[in-house]
């Protein structure tokens, strides 16, 4: 409900609408006493701890930090801990030592840093019988979103996000390259039959880590 309030379908997020929201304070109190290890299904598993991350790094923005700058983004990923699942964990770790073992490259255009350049957060939590479908729409919306990746044709020049320069294994591992994994999700046929020959030259564009909505108050 706080996100269908607070996030517009762009990925805007309205910060100030989360605070004091009880219903947000409530979340959070359900974070850290959920095991979701007792959840029945895979599925289950990944929806609960891809919101979580998203939650945290909202609280993270409503408390006062932020990702903007080289030495906040060390306080802001690595340096403060959050309750969650009975453990004290930061975003760093909860991203690389938790989710990401799923071994599903997806979740990195689900889960949100609170910034321009990342996926945007979605108006909806993520849930064990909607996650296929909501990753599948994550990932082609990113992929194909000409201000996180472009694709020059006539001079063979891919400009993708720093997201495949930080976890190139991640998309290397199902599809044997990163150009081979975008070919899958690549609008143009054109474009993605030449991704899937790797017959690209990678660049990667400067991340926007500036917020990516309206300031807590």
């Amino acid at each position: 409900a706080l996100l269908k309030e607070n996030v517009s379908p762009a990925g805007e997020v309205n910060y100030p609408g989360f605070q004091g929201d009880p219903r947000f304070t409530q979340y959070l109190e359900y974070l850290v006493e959920t095991d979701p290890e007792a959840f029945a299904t895979t599925e289950e598993k990944l929806a609960f701890w891809i919101n979580a991350y998203n939650a945290l790094t909202i609280k993270g923005i409503l408390d006062g930090l932020s990702p903007s700058g080289f030495f906040s983004r060390i306080t802001f990923f690595k340096s403060t801990d959050y309750k969650v699942a009975g453990r004290e964990i930061n975003l760093y770790d909860l991203e690389r030592d938790i989710i990401i073992p799923f071994h599903e490259p997806r979740i990195h255009f689900a889960i949100n840093c609170a910034s321009a350049s990342c996926p945007i957060l979605i108006p909806e939590a993520y849930t064990a019988d909607k996650l296929e479908q909501q990753m599948e729409a994550n990932t082609i919306a990113f992929i194909n979103n000409e201000l996180k990746n472009t694709f020059d044709l006539e001079k063979k020049v891919a400009s993708i996000s720093k997201i495949f320069d930080w976890f190139p294994e991640d998309f290397e591992r199902p599809a044997g390259s990163v150009q081979k994994y975008l070919a899958n999700y690549v609008n143009d046929p054109e474009i993605s039959t030449l991704l899937a020959q790797d017959g690209f030259r990678v660049q990667y564009l400067k991340y926007d880590w500036s917020l990516n909505g309206t300031p807590p108050k």
